[in-house]
C-alpha cells in the first residue's frame, strides 16, 4: 500500500482543487493537491514537499481531516488528507492542468478522482470543516 498526502488547502469558505495533467493515470480529473510519501519523510513533510514542487506555495499544515483506503486497478494507496492554508506564496501551475477555489457546494460541478468521494461526502455533510 502507497502512503499518499493531500492538502485541503483552505482560503475562507473556498479550497483549493487541482485537474490532472491529461498524460498522467486518472488524467483531467480533480483532486487535492500531494502525493506520495518518500522514505525518511513524515506525512507533514510530504505534503510541505508536494506543495512546493507542484504549485510553488509554502504551506501551513494543520490538523487530519481524514483518512481513506482505495484500491485503484493500477495502484492501492492510504489517502491522509490534511487542513492546510497557504503560509508564503501564489498557487503556480507547475504540474496540474488546472486550479480552481471553489465552495463546497461546487463540489457536483467538478469530476474527482475515485479515491476522494469519502472526502467529498465529508465535506458536503459540513463535519469536521474549520
Amino acid at each position: 500500500m502507497v502512503q499518499v498526502v493531500a492538502a485541503l488547502i483552505w482560503e475562507g469558505p473556498r479550497f483549493l482543487i487541482c485537474q490532472r495533467p491529461p498524460y498522467k493515470a486518472r488524467g483531467l480529473l480533480w483532486e487535492f493537491v500531494g502525493g506520495k510519501v518518500e522514505p525518511g519523510e513524515t506525512p507533514e513533510q510530504a505534503l510541505v514537499r508536494e506543495c512546493r514542487e507542484e504549485l510553488d506555495i509554502r504551506v501551513e499544515v494543520g490538523e487530519l481531516f481524514m483518512q481513506v483506503h482505495h484500491r485503484y486497478p493500477d495502484i492501492d494507496i492510504l489517502l491522509t488528507l490534511f487542513h492546510c492554508t497557504i503560509a508564503e506564496g501564489t498557487v503556480t501551475l507547475l504540474e496540474h492542468a488546472d486550479a480552481k477555489w471553489i465552495r463546497v457546494s461546487q463540489i457536483p460541478e467538478f469530476s474527482f478522482c475515485p479515491a476522494d468521494k469519502e472526502i467529498l461526502e465529508r465535506l458536503q455533510s459540513g463535519e469536521g470543516l474549520p
